[in-house]
């Protein structure tokens, strides 16, 4: 559930990145591929937070 939530809340803050990217004139290739890396980084990190401890 979580893991979930992270990601509702990256994908908010990412499309007002590419809004704000969008009224501020960038080409939207540009947009596209900061978006795609952004949402790689989201997911790895959303992955590494909500991740359960190993028992050791």
């Amino acid at each position: 559930m979580s893991f979930a939530l992270y990601m509702i809340g990256f994908l908010i803050f990412l499309a007002g990145l590419g809004w704000a990217a969008t009224v501020a004139g960038v080409p939207s290739l540009y947009i596209g591929i900061g978006a795609l890396i952004l949402l790689g980084i989201g997911i790895f990190s959303g992955v590494g937070r909500t991740r359960g401890k190993d028992p050791s």
